[in-house]
């Protein structure tokens, strides 16, 4: 059997390494050369460059890495002649060697997944987080552990084929990535694709607060339970005052902000499915903490907070963020994903510094006061010179970071050492 890896990066690898290790013969093509050099070094057939049809001649399954859009020639020509396509995620997760949990959505999955697996190893139940978040599913064929929790992305859900989860959760769907799908449609039907094995004895948890993953579970061929951050749905989990109501019981949380609440509530449920106990739930819950660059506060001067979350690389992510403030000034922008920024802010927005490739655009489509400053620096010069006491600079761009930085954790990581430097020092 021959198999075509389509990426040399971080999960390309993994895949071409299990795919020799079943016994495949492998191929891996990446455009640049440099990336395909340490396979090569690994003694795998690279073919680095411009894509040439004949790569796919005796071909008997691709595994496609987030790096190729549907609309791609490799993946084009394979789908047209037949060649079966599956993404990374699916191929390795047919050789995990325990049951796996899945979560997506548009924002959250990240958080979800990593308080899944700390809920379970309290628990006592070995868990081990992978996928999207960051470690390639197919790494893990040889790993010891009784449940898998998988960050599963659009991209990565469009090509499955037996991908199937026992327990799922959608923490919301909205317009997002549409450079790489196409349209809005397409985005949500691949998020939707994470039950598309499961059965009547499997559980899709869902967020009732979002009309994108409400809309999506309604197809669902399996139990599902309802989650929110600001109350108690019908036969679900969510907030009562400080506590998290989740199957009759109360747990005590760190936050009572809906934003976090309601993916600690899915969390829990999911949590709870795959055998994690209500110890290992509790202790969790009540030591939660937001990931770096998701809402953490980079230092508090002269009366006003300055936030990093330079995570929110979408509109519906950032609004939410400058939603949990009540006088914000958002700093935005970056490289737009070709989403409609219209919706970034608010009304507790009471200006939006916007910045970067995108910074015209959103000027152009906030009904807000705006500056536009070219890149980061400026925006958090221009942020310090118009916040006032009361107000929380908020850097939540709703768009990509790769016109200045080469992720949002960079991005991040920029803005903390400029505040650090423009505001604090002062």
């Amino acid at each position: 059997m021959t198999t075509l890896v389509l990426g040399a990066a971080v999960s390309g690898r993994a895949a071409a390494r299990l795919a020799r290790r079943l016994g495949n013969d492998v191929v891996v093509y990446d455009r640049s050369e440099q990336a395909t050099d340490v396979l090569r070094d690994d003694a795998f057939a690279v073919r680095p460059g411009a894509w040439d049809d004949r790569y796919l001649d005796q071909v008997d399954l691709v595994v496609t890495s987030p790096g190729f859009p549907e609309s791609s020639d490799p993946i084009q020509r394979a789908l047209s002649t037949g060649v079966p396509v599956v993404s990374e995620l699916e191929f390795g997760a047919t050789h995990l060697p325990a049951p796996y949990v899945a979560v997506t959505g548009t924002n959250g999955k990240t958080t979800i997944t990593t308080v899944i697996t700390d809920m379970l190893n309290a628990s006592g139940v070995s868990a081990v987080a992978a996928g999207n978040i960051g470690t390639p599913v197919c790494g893990l064929s040889d790993t010891a552990a009784s449940v898998f929790v998988l960050e599963a992305s659009s991209f990565q859900l469009r090509f499955i084929d037996r991908f199937h989860p026992v327990a799922a959760g959608i923490v919301n769907i909205a317009a997002d990535h549409l450079d790489w799908h196409g349209t809005g449609e397409a985005y949500a039907q691949a998020k939707a694709r994470i039950f598309a094995n499961m059965s009547g004895r499997d559980l899709v948890v869902y967020n009732a607060d979002d009309e994108g993953a409400t809309a999506a579970v309604a197809t669902a061929p399996c139990a599902t339970v309802p989650v929110s951050g600001t109350r108690i749905p019908d036969g679900g989990a969510g907030p009562a005052g400080d506590t998290l109501l989740i199957a009759g019981r109360r747990y005590p949380v760190a936050t009572t902000d809906p934003t976090w609440t309601v993916d600690l509530a899915m969390s829990a449920v999911l949590a709870s499915a795959v055998g994690a106990t209500e110890e290992g739930i509790a202790s969790t819950l009540a030591s939660f903490h937001s990931g770096a660059h998701r809402r953490r506060v980079v230092a508090q001067a002269g009366g006003i907070a300055w936030i990093d979350d330079s995570k929110a690389t979408n509109p519906h992510a950032a609004r939410a963020a400058a939603s949990a403030y009540p006088s914000v000034i958002l700093l935005a922008g970056g490289r737009n994903k070709d989403l409609d920024l219209s919706t970034i802010a608010p009304d507790t927005v009471r200006h939006v510094v916007a910045f970067g490739e995108a910074g015209p655009e959103v000027a152009e489509v906030v009904n807000r006061p705006v500056t536009v400053v070219p890149d980061l620096a400026g925006a958090v010069e221009a942020g310090a010179r118009i916040a006032r006491p009361g107000d929380t600079v908020l850097l939540a761009p709703g768009c990509a970071s790769f016109d200045e930085f080469e992720s949002y954790a960079a991005r991040g990581d920029r803005f903390a050492s400029l505040v650090e430097k423009m505001v604090v020092s002062k």
